[in-house]
């Protein structure tokens, strides 16, 4: 079973929609990466938060939509924390739904949690299929 659990005073409350459809997302990727029990903690927050916490973990001044911090306990994947204006800002700028933008967001820090990584073209071509597999596995329309 999946656990995801995310901070309520982040400001920001996803319907039970998208935590639906990150959850089937996070099944998905687990269940193909052999993970059978496993918490992830997903928070939602603001561009200065976010920029906060860019600057102290990754020594980056800007804001960025969404973050990772994994954990070396597999029964506790690590944290997802996503920007949501940043998020509503590119599902504008994409042409496609908030919902769509912030649960690919997620399966984006959820596949960090799971060790990949999009710092080479190699790696970078092997997370964007993973990306496109978890999403097709969720459908939003």
């Amino acid at each position: 079973m999946i656990e995801l659990s995310y901070d309520p005073e982040s400001g920001y409350l996803p319907g039970a929609r998208i935590l639906e459809r990150m959850e089937k997302a996070a099944e998905a990727l687990c269940r193909d990466h052999r993970v059978e029990d496993a918490e992830i903690s997903l928070s939602f927050v603001s561009p200065e938060a976010m920029k906060s916490l860019n600057n102290r973990y990754r020594a980056v001044d800007a804001v960025t939509d969404v973050l990772s911090f994994p954990q070396e306990d597999m029964a506790f994947l690590g944290d997802v924390v996503i920007c949501t204006e940043r998020a509503k800002e590119q599902a504008a700028a994409y042409g496609h739904g908030e919902e769509r933008e912030l649960v690919y967001l997620f399966v984006h820090g959820l596949l960090h949690l799971l060790g990949y990584d999009h710092e080479e073209e190699g790696e970078r071509a092997l997370m964007r299929a993973k990306e496109e597999w978890a999403m097709a596995e969720v459908p939003l329309g």
